[in-house]
């Protein structure tokens, strides 16, 4: 064959699709719209919900950690208050259990433990 056979040749007729053809169509597509459409809002919903529970999330364990910090600073003066204590009563105390003992150095050994202990972390 040639290349003019095939410009001379009348072109291919298609069938004539009938109403009912692109009416289905038209409702097979619509109902596909549809449920993307659904799918898209419940997609987004849930996405909203969880960014909420993790807003209401962050703050409530912002308060937690707002409330161990004050904890933590009342124990630590509490702790303090408990060693002036114990060291007033033993350098005033005529009591012979406390004669040998290195009481600056055994605090100081509590201090290098709880610096320790944070760095720890």
């Amino acid at each position: 064959m040639l290349l003019d056979d095939f410009t001379s040749m009348p072109p291919e007729k298609r069938p004539k699709r009938g109403l009912s053809d692109a009416d289905d169509e038209d409702d097979d597509y619509r109902r596909r719209r549809d449920r993307n459409n659904e799918a898209v809002k419940k997609s987004r919903f849930k996405s909203k919900q969880r960014t909420q529970e993790t807003f209401t999330r962050v703050n409530k364990l912002k308060a937690e950690n707002q409330m161990l910090e004050e904890k933590v600073k009342t124990l630590t003066k509490d702790l303090q208050f408990l060693k002036d204590l114990f060291l007033e009563y033993a350098s005033n105390s005529q009591n012979s259990k406390f004669a040998g003992l290195d009481l600056e150095k055994l605090l100081d050994d509590v201090q290098d433990d709880k610096k320790v202990g944070k760095s720890g972390k």
